[in-house]
């Protein structure tokens, strides 16, 4: 956990204002919570990830949400290698009984 916030958002704290610091820290640590909630929904492999890489395959998604009929559908590009683990992610989130996002 440490690495990756280190890593990562805490590399960059933006002062040397103590309260400007530990809202950055605040929110880096709510931001690798949720990325590390997300990915112990998709798989195994996933679970146990570095952050950028759940942030690379997770995160930075080539795709477009869309509601027709009012009902949330997420259009993956066809041959994208991480579909598997998004629809399992999306699944696993909004449970519902609609037709899993489509692929374009």
């Amino acid at each position: 956990m440490f690495s990756d916030l280190i890593a990562g958002p805490l590399a960059h704290l933006p002062s040397g204002c103590f309260a400007a610091n530990s809202a950055w820290a605040i929110c880096a640590a709510m931001a690798h919570n949720l990325l590390r909630a997300a990915a112990t929904l998709t798989c195994q492999r996933h679970a146990t990830a570095r952050g950028a890489t759940l942030r690379r395959q997770l995160v930075n998604v080539p795709a477009r949400l869309v509601k027709p009929q009012h009902r949330p559908v997420l259009r993956l590009p066809a041959h994208w290698p991480w579909t598997e683990v998004w629809l399992a992610l999306w699944n696993n989130i909004f449970r519902t009984t609609h037709a899993p996002p489509a692929t374009a």
